[in-house]
């Protein structure tokens, strides 16, 4: 899955596979976590939010299952 970045304090990056319904989200930490089930509408959102970090809050985090890559 290829990431894009994006402009943002708390994120770094976004991916995301369409086929699996996987969002790939790297923070600017450097953490990076696999969220699942999340429709595209959900992750065009994410790309399009005025404040990537607070759609994230809002929308996505505590949502969708979730995992940190290592």
């Amino acid at each position: 899955m290829r990431r894009r970045s994006i402009e943002s304090t708390a994120i770094a990056s976004v991916g995301y596979d369409p086929a699996m319904a996987i969002l790939e989200i790297e923070f600017t930490s450097g953490d990076v976590y696999e969220f699942f089930a999340v429709p595209p509408s959900v992750h065009d959102g994410l790309l399009a939010a005025e404040s990537p970090g607070r759609f994230f809050q809002s929308r996505i985090r505590e949502r969708y299952p979730d995992r940190q890559k290592r």
